[in-house]
């Protein structure tokens, strides 16, 4: 047998069936065995726990065009140092957005070379693109975004009703996945002021919940397998239980912001996003999603922008929240305070969201998987210093606060991610 090119040992191996002591054996880039915790290794990692990377499945990078907002350089050196091995990037607030192939083709040209993390992309179902879909997917996007309201960019706008029902037929017709920003338009209203109680008004739970029950009907009714994206209004919780018992394929994620924030949080306008970060029992009924299921998975929706666009007041600033640095630590803050174990995180932020774009090679410690691995301090605190984060821009609501869980190395293909960018650029086939 060849000899391994790395073993890495730690007592506190995250595995699919649980976490215990154990050796990572690679070779070749990949996860040649899972052995016995006294094997001789390469990387003795003390009481550190070994995680499999993450893979983060919701990150708007935004180059080109929008490169002075966040760009490939930037957010995968911001995702190394999360522990995030794998991204797939959203469609819009670059320029072109990827709803055809010529923009997909750009968008590639723009991440070539420049990835420390492996990086896909979705693509995008906006009106009058129906015939671009398919050719999206052949070139292998993991799927289509599309939003039921306003994007905030006007190059993306949403479908309306008969637009996703023939979005949702084409894509079921090859097998495809559509992921949905739901939130129902008429439901919506302009804030009555500038600050957070007037911006949550503005945006209802009522207006998810119609949303998400016009994606599950129109699931039904089309067979294609849809994908609730940061959901925050716990209301929809029984519309998509009962989805998923009549066996819809029909899944949700929520986001960090959601499960370890609340409205009594909100004091600048770098905790805006849509749909908004809602009260503590929301907070508490979207963690009892995640552990019955209904939620299978938690990804950042890291979505950045200049400083100046969160200066405004909450009616005026940019939307969005910039996390992906951050993610694993805040969820696994808030979820060991709740009871949880590591093995139910990496379930939620690798596991899952693999298993949800079926990125191949990636989500688990798994003989064959990529030797994407993320040595973890979990008793470790820090508190976050907006200068030490690589996101382009030091903007971040978590400013201050004190968090559990620190990243003290990660290796992309049983390589240590240091400064030379040696991400891939993924397209989506086959699992192996």
């Amino acid at each position: 047998m060849t000899p391994a090119d790395l073993v890495i040992r730690s007592p506190r191996t995250v595995l699919p069936e649980g976490e215990r002591p154990a050796a990572v054996s690679v070779r070749d880039g990949r996860i040649a065995a899972i052995l016995p915790y006294e094997t001789p290794a390469s990387v003795d990692l003390g009481d550190v726990a070994l995680l499999p990377g993450l893979v983060d499945t919701h990150v708007h990078v935004n180059e080109p065009g929008r490169t002075e907002w966040e760009g490939f350089a930037t957010a995968t050196r911001a995702a190394a140092a999360g522990g995030v091995t794998t991204l797939i990037d959203m469609p819009l607030n670059s320029l072109p957005p990827t709803v055809d192939p010529a923009a997909l083709a750009a968008k590639r040209a723009a991440a070539e070379g420049a990835c420390a993390v492996d990086v896909g992309f979705w693509g995008g179902a906006v009106p009058g693109n129906a015939s671009a879909l398919r050719p999206l997917h052949d070139l292998g996007v993991f799927g289509f975004k599309c939003f039921t309201s306003d994007s905030g960019v006007p190059e993306f706008p949403p479908l309306a009703p008969d637009e996703m029902k023939t979005a949702f037929r084409e894509i079921a017709s090859f097998g495809g996945l559509v992921i949905v920003h739901a939130e129902d338009p008429a439901s919506l209203a302009p804030p009555s002021g500038g600050d957070y109680a007037a911006f949550l008004a503005s945006r209802p739970p009522s207006a998810e919940r119609r949303a998400v029950e016009r994606v599950v009907q129109l699931a039904e009714e089309t067979g294609v397998r849809a994908h609730i994206l940061h959901l925050s209004a716990a209301d929809c919780l029984d519309v998509l239980a009962k989805a998923q018992a009549g066996g819809l394929p029909v899944t949700a994620e929520t986001c960090p912001h959601y499960l370890t924030l609340c409205d009594g949080d909100a004091g600048t306008a770098a905790f805006k996003c849509c749909p908004p970060i809602r009260d503590a029992a929301n907070r508490d009924r979207l963690w009892q999603g995640l552990a019955s299921g209904v939620i299978s998975c938690v990804v950042t929706d890291h979505s950045p922008c200049t400083p100046d666009l969160k200066r405004g007041d909450f009616a005026t600033a940019w939307g969005g929240i910039s996390s992906l640095q951050l993610g694993l630590p805040a969820v696994w803050t808030a979820a060991r305070a709740r009871g949880h174990d590591l093995a139910s995180v990496v379930r939620w932020m690798s596991q899952a969201p693999a298993a949800l774009a079926a990125v191949p090679g990636k989500g688990g410690i798994v003989p064959g998987n990529d030797a994407d691995l993320v040595a973890f301090a979990p008793e470790e605190t820090f508190s976050v210093d907006p200068a030490s984060l690589h996101h382009r821009h030091p903007v971040t609501p978590y400013e201050g606060r004190t968090l559990t869980g620190v990243v003290r190395a990660t290796w992309l293909r049983g390589v240590r991610i240091a400064d030379t960018p040696t991400g891939r650029l993924l397209t989506r086939s086959e699992p192996r």
